[in-house]
């Protein structure tokens, strides 16, 4: 099916099987599908595409171990070709309703509008635009059909974008937010709000709430948006 993919992986394939991601997270499912640099996994309920990127290990599980778990025909995100990419992926997701874990233990809600070179922007109706970098996506789950976040209807959706440009890299729009107020991975750190004053040699600074200054790398960063 694959002939760019070894061997081993293709025997992988409509079997089940039990896929470690970053983070300690354990996700058990038929593989469905699989690219370069990207596993589809259904569990039963849910198709997960995930980024081989942090994919840990994967291994095949018996029946012994599991219930069988059968696939439908259909998969969610129709790539248009017989190869599958994380790329692809994403810009063919552009505008359905999906779910994505990123960081933390927050699970995000929306849709995705743009995917950029190292980033892409994601619409949630809770955090407003999100730029997002490709590298820390861990996993993406698309929602059923006629489903919605939150249950909002498709007309009450709230889909206002903002208005800023966006430029090709991470780096480049996070300097496009500097003198605002931002947030940087969820809040997941007491020092990840504040006000960016600068962007320089791929590190910002970030005033807190006491006035200090705090730098941070921008390699490390995985979500960032305006507050």
């Amino acid at each position: 099916m694959k002939n760019d993919l070894s061997k081993e992986f293709q025997e992988l394939l409509d079997n089940t099987v039990s896929i470690e991601v970053s983070g300690g997270h354990h996700h058990a499912g038929v593989l469905v599908d699989l690219g370069p640099d990207i596993f589809v996994l259904f569990n039963g309920m849910e198709y997960l595409y995930i980024p081989s990127i942090h994919v840990h290990n994967i291994r095949k599980i018996t029946e012994l171990e599991e219930d069988p778990i059968v696939a439908p025909a259909e998969v969610p995100i129709d790539h248009h070709t017989d190869k599958i990419s994380f790329r692809k992926t994403l810009m063919n997701a552009k505008g359905l309703f999906v779910k994505i874990y990123v960081t933390g233990n927050k699970t995000l809600h929306g849709y995705i509008t743009s995917v950029m070179n190292d980033y892409f922007v994601f619409y949630s109706p809770v955090y407003k635009t999100m730029y997002i970098t490709l590298s820390h996506l861990k996993w993406l789950i698309p929602y059923k059909d006629n489903v919605t976040p939150y249950t909002l209807s498709v007309t009450s959706l709230p889909i206002s974008h903002s208005s800023l440009p966006l430029a090709r890299t991470f780096d480049e729009q996070c300097k496009k937010l500097e003198n605002q107020m931002i947030v940087l991975d969820l809040g997941d750190h007491l020092q990840k709000t504040g006000l960016l004053k600068k962007v320089f040699e791929h590190k910002l600074a970030l005033t807190n709430a006491e006035g200090e200054t705090v730098f941070w790398n921008l390699h490390h960063l995985k979500i960032i948006y305006a507050i």
